[in-house]
């Protein structure tokens, strides 16, 4: 069976002392397994990190790009293979796969402009012969920790500025599908990157740990559930290092009486079975204003989401394709019983879906619940499948206290032709992303991406100039040259520039 290892320089760690299956979402069958490292693992890849890193940083802004770019290229002339191993064991579907790659790639575009992003500030003559200037330097050597759910994307998202910037990187991904980070790592050593500097080690819990209380890696980056997210922020900074940890969502669509019903529909069946509901930044509950809203809006999503189709992950007819295990499969229907139990009205019930000839794939059929309340355990939580639930607001201002009040922040829309209420909205919301007739607010490569309250721990958004900030130390320079008619006043009090 393929075994597949870590990437890192010296060869894959020796033989592995315990490995983990990897599944086929599509038949329930495992196609491979995969290496968990130890200390030992790690330890090797943090010392490739540090021969290699100094002269990765050394090296100027403008050559690091140049890597990018040919990296860049490289991802776009295997974009079909790294598609198609994505959709192997993630299970989404072929298109889906292209653009999770195709996201991350451009973050990848947005790092090959980064010689100028890195140039500092400059103030000339800020005290009598007194020079004030910055600079950006790297942090050393980080490190990612990513989730199963996006496997390209959001370790380009961590990986390329990391190293661009002039860290060495070294990637965590997911044991669940872990051959396209490995892939990632091989087309960059392709590109020109440096033996070192973007390396792979798979693991669980264990190696979570020891990336967080090594004393060598200066920042860490984590997307995963929030539970998880709190986690590694605490462990993180506890040991002294910068963390960024962006966890769970459960984001709402807010339903104007004046939205365009059609595209409301076309927007949410997208947002929230896409990927088969396996986003972070999916629409899971869907708010519309007013009896009349709802009722309209249940009577046009009713056909929609009934004609939707299911298929294995490379059928290019297939809407969406299985979740990306068992175990999450049975947990998704686990909480559509919950939602019943607590009250909700089941309208389509997804459970017990089954394809032919893939009768032990995960697959969850499409589910709409209605007449979800705030109290219900089910709108609490993050199902993070292919559920939508209805919760009707009777006005405006309930609409907008529902996103705002719930423990999660990550993102929110408002269908709507009003531009005072999109404005309103968009001002008021407690949420880090707003989508305005956006049924998924993802902001550009060269903005920012990042929840609020338990959605997002730490000071900084994940790429843009967030992701600058936080990959990079500023270091600060105050210089004199004096040419002996300077009177240094009195050395014993604070300097000014006065």
């Amino acid at each position: 069976m393929r075994q597949i290892d870590h990437f890192i320089v010296g060869g894959s760690g020796g033989a592995a002392s315990r490995l983990s299956d990897v599944f086929d979402p599509n038949n329930g069958g495992v196609q491979a397994q995969v290496a968990l490292g130890d200390a030992a693992v790690l330890e090797r890849a943090v010392a490739a990190a540090q021969k290699a890193q100094p002269g990765w940083a050394a090296m100027n802004p403008q050559r690091r790009a140049r890597v990018m770019f040919e990296f860049k290229s490289l991802i776009e002339k295997n974009m079909d293979e790294l598609a198609h191993m994505l959709s192997a064991e993630h299970g989404k579907v072929i298109a889906d796969s292209k653009g999770d790659i195709q996201r991350g790639l451009e973050v990848v575009e947005f790092c090959c402009g980064l010689p100028h992003v890195l140039k500092g500030e400059y103030t000339h003559g800020a005290g009598p012969g007194i020079d004030v200037y910055s600079m950006r330097q790297p942090i050393g050597i980080g490190a990612g920790i990513t989730p199963f759910n996006f496997p390209a994307m959001i370790p380009l998202w961590m990986g390329a500025v990391a190293t661009s910037v002039g860290n060495a990187f070294i990637l965590k991904p997911s044991e669940r599908d872990p051959t396209v980070p490995v892939r990632l790592a091989e087309l960059f050593l392709e590109a020109g990157m440096p033996e070192g500097i973007f390396q792979v080690v798979h693991g669980d819990k264990e190696m979570v740990d020891l990336i967080l209380d090594h004393p060598a890696i200066g920042a860490v980056s984590f997307v995963g559930s929030s539970d998880i997210a709190q986690y590694v922020y605490s462990r993180g900074v506890a040991a002294g290092k910068r963390i960024q940890a962006m966890g769970g969502a459960k984001n709402h669509g807010i339903v104007m009486p004046d939205a365009d019903l059609d595209q409301v529909v076309g927007d949410l069946c997208g947002a929230a079975f896409g990927s088969a509901g396996e986003r972070c930044m999916a629409l899971p509950v869907v708010v519309p204003v007013g009896e009349d809203t709802a009722e309209r809006l249940k009577a046009k999503l009713i056909p929609a989401i009934e004609a939707l189709k299911i298929g294995i992950s490379t059928d290019p007819d297939a809407q969406y394709g299985p979740v990306v295990t068992a175990m999450h499969k049975a947990n998704i229907e686990r909480w559509i019983q919950t939602a019943v139990d607590e009250g909700s009205e089941l309208v389509i019930d997804g459970r017990g879906y089954t394809l032919q000839g893939h009768e032990e794939g995960y697959f969850v059929g499409p589910t709409l619940l209605d007449h979800v309340t705030t109290d219900m355990t089910s709108y609490h939580n993050e199902i993070f499948g292919p559920v939508l639930q209805i919760v009707r607001a009777k006005d405006f201002e309930e609409a907008l206290s529902l996103p705002s009040k719930h423990q999660y922040g990550n993102g929110v829309a408002i269908f709507t032709r009003n531009g005072h209420a999109a404005r309103e909205f968009a001002a008021r919301v407690n949420v880090g992303m707003v989508g305005i007739n956006v049924p998924i607010p993802v902001p550009v490569a060269y903005h920012s991406f990042g929840g609020w309250k338990r959605s997002g721990f730490g000071d900084t958004d994940q790429y843009g100039m967030d992701g600058i900030a936080f990959w990079t130390k500023k270091k600060k320079i105050t210089a004199r040259w004096p040419d002996g008619s300077v009177d240094g006043g009195n050395a014993f009090i604070i300097p000014t520039m006065g």
